[in-house]
């Protein structure tokens, strides 16, 4: 059973990011504010559910959420900074687009910065354990499976609909075969017998 809230006294937000391991598209990144009445039977980590179930929860998590909001980080970010640092560069994105502050905030994995000075948590596993992180993996998710099916279209070569830019034995057959999209990361080893540039 997911905990509601990390601690009681403060507005609390949940924050996951999703797409981190992907060898092209942007990393995503949302942030939820639940209200301490919260419920879905459904709510789990978004690894755990199946794709009909997120698209579920999705609409569910938004009408019923204090706030939500979802930040995208794109690969030349990515490639800029390093894919740890886009990642929570995506978490503040979304924290900065709320339209409520949070006081207090919770964030899955066990790397964050700082952000303004509000106090934070980094709980590894989070979105196996508190419900705003979980349905803030749902948000990520789904947003970023949706940005991928639709420049899938543009490039239908590298089944982004179906690998989502994950590194699959047919996106890296089609990188072979095709080479790299606007879309692909660069700092990345697109290929695992990449040769060396040097």
């Amino acid at each position: 059973m997911l905990a509601l809230k990390y601690q009681e006294k403060l507005i609390e937000v949940g924050t996951d990011e999703a797409g981190r391991g992907c060898l092209s598209g942007p990393v995503v990144a949302a942030a939820v504010i639940l209200p301490d009445d919260f419920s879905h039977p459904l709510l789990n980590d978004s690894k755990q559910l199946t794709e009909k179930q997120r698209l579920e929860l999705r609409p569910f998590i938004e009408e019923h959420a204090i706030a939500t909001s979802v930040g995208y980080v794109y690969q030349e970010k990515i490639d800029e900074i390093n894919i740890l640092q886009a990642s929570i560069l995506a978490m503040h994105t979304s924290i900065d687009q709320l339209s409520a502050t949070p006081e207090f905030i919770i964030v899955d994995g066990n790397k964050f910065k700082p952000y303004k000075d509000i106090p934070y948590k980094t709980i590894v596993k989070g979105d196996a354990k508190f419900m705003s992180i979980a349905a803030a993996s749902v948000l990520a998710k789904t947003y970023r499976d949706d940005y991928m099916v639709k420049i899938h279209n543009e490039f239908p070569q590298y089944a982004w609909n179906k690998n989502k830019g994950y590194p699959t034995k047919q996106h890296r057959n089609a990188i072979r075969e095709f080479g790299i999209t606007k879309h692909h990361r660069m700092s990345f080893r697109l290929l695992p017998d990449q040769l060396s540039l040097f």
